[in-house]
């Protein structure tokens, strides 16, 4: 079987597995065997699986045999892309904004998206952090000309209208929801200083600094986008827990000057 006839047949066996109809003899002729039906089943059992330990906080919402029966679904039209699950269910959040169970649960996706975030945050490169004793050497055109990356592990997320970030942490801190619970947007935060990933609440204003911060905006016209989403935000407060907390990565910018002590002139 040459590269090209194998190739074929691995993709047609795939889309057998979730139901489509092939032209390969081959895959058909174990289409009809008994077992692959047992096959298929363990396949989509260790993809629901692989969902329910991605996105615990959706499963404690719901209950497992809500969140299975939709995890099914989801599975049938999304097969994994990726050998490592642990990378599965990118698109989970959009699909239950579609399903139409979930749709009484209007924060449910964005506490799915804070799942993914978790994971992503989990799994992401190790960075350094940025140098906040440096920079108070620097002009301040030049720190205001200076682009803050954000800390490769650093994952924020703003929940338009849902209290969803408030509804994940209860969760995932085992406490309960607060009785007056405000229905608003509210925004959050998670890293992985050291080794373990945390997370915290962000504002309107700090969710915009850190986007255009992401986009390589300089700190001057990212702190406008932080002033326009949230006028009265105190942007040094922000600056100072941002960088305290290890959610920038370096700041790039020109060197900063120094006076040359040695120099004759």
């Amino acid at each position: 079987m040459n590269a090209p006839s194998l190739s074929a047949f691995q993709d047609a066996f795939v889309g057998a597995l979730y139901g489509a109809v092939t032209n390969d003899a081959r895959v058909n002729a174990l289409v009809d065997q008994p077992g692959f039906s047992v096959y298929r089943n363990t396949v989509f059992k260790g993809c629901i699986d692989a969902l329910h330990a991605n996105f615990p906080t959706v499963a404690r919402l719901v209950g497992d045999e809500w969140f299975r029966a939709a995890a099914a679904v989801y599975v049938q039209a999304s097969p994994p892309d990726d050998a490592r699950l642990l990378h599965y269910g990118a698109g989970f959040a959009a699909f239950l904004e579609r399903f139409e169970p979930a749709r009484e649960l209007p924060y449910l996706p964005d506490v799915a998206r804070l799942d993914r975030l978790w994971t992503e945050a989990h799994v992401a490169a190790d960075d350094t952090l940025a140098d906040t004793a440096a920079i108070t050497v620097w002009e301040p055109v030049q720190l205001e000309r200076a682009v803050l990356r954000p800390h490769a592990a650093a994952r924020w997320l703003w929940c338009d209208g849902q209290p969803a970030y408030t509804i994940w942490r209860a969760n995932r801190e085992a406490v309960d929801i607060p009785d007056d619970l405000a229905w608003q947007g509210e925004g959050a935060l998670l890293l992985r200083p050291a080794g373990q990933v945390i997370w915290q609440s962000l504002s309107a204003g700090g969710y915009a600094f850190l986007d255009a911060c992401a986009a390589g905006l300089p700190l001057e016209p990212a702190a406008q986008q932080a002033l326009v989403a949230e006028p009265d935000i105190d942007f040094g407060m922000l600056l100072s827990t941002l960088l305290a907390v290890g959610a920038i990565g370096a700041i790039v910018g020109a060197a900063p000057h120094r006076p040359d002590f040695n120099s004759n002139s």
